[in-house]
């Protein structure tokens, strides 16, 4: 066939052809920061209570998680100290209180709320 024909559209996977798979595996890591690392692997219905009180109450659930580090919840963080990631929750707290004025904080705890659930569902 001439270039361009069908026979080169039947081996571009992009214009509706099959390729030939090539078994490359792709492995995706998600990079954390501090203070989301510092989210706390907790019982499930822990989880949904915080989330609970951080829908209605921004940072309150998240002051409630930063206590259950204390109780030996786990973190992604596990080469920190418990005390200073009982702080960093803390600190992930007073950021929600202190931006729920504009909106942002409320809509940073609900998501904050939620990994806590994804992440006791993942622990579970």
């Amino acid at each position: 066939p001439a270039p361009g024909g069908a026979g080169a559209a039947a081996a571009e996977p992009g214009r509706g052809g099959t390729a030939p798979s090539s078994g490359v595996v792709v492995q995706v890591r998600e990079k954390k920061g501090p203070l989301r690392a510092a989210i706390p692997y907790m019982p499930f219905p822990v989880a949904v209570i915080c989330l609970f009180l951080n829908t209605f109450v921004p940072g309150l659930g998240t002051f409630v998680s930063a206590f259950t580090v204390l109780c030996g919840a786990r973190t992604d963080l596990p080469e920190r100290h418990m005390c200073c990631v009982f702080w960093l929750n803390i600190a992930a707290a007073l950021i929600q209180i202190l931006t729920a004025i504009v909106m942002v904080g409320w809509i940073m705890s609900i998501f904050w709320g939620m990994d806590m659930v994804i992440l006791a569902s993942k622990y579970s």
